[in-house]
């Protein structure tokens, strides 16, 4: 068998999977993701996940301020 210059792993290496574990943390990092659907009107203002973030942490923030604002008066 002819060893593939890019692959690091070699083949005498003998990986016993049934020790393996479930990921302990697959579940909490599941529940913590969230999956929206904008419709197509929406997304157009929005050419990634990133500018959605950015666009709805300041509406969290703006309305935070208001809010206090208002319970201040």
């Amino acid at each position: 068998m002819k060893m593939d210059e890019n692959d690091e792993l070699l083949s005498e290496y003998d990986l016993d999977y049934s020790k393996s574990k479930p990921n302990r943390f697959a579940e909490k990092y599941q529940q913590m993701q969230r999956t929206v659907v904008l419709d197509s009107d929406v997304a157009e203002n929005f050419p990634s996940a990133e500018s959605v973030n950015e666009a709805l942490r300041f509406l969290v923030r703006v309305t935070r301020e208001n809010q206090n604002s208002l319970q201040s008066k």
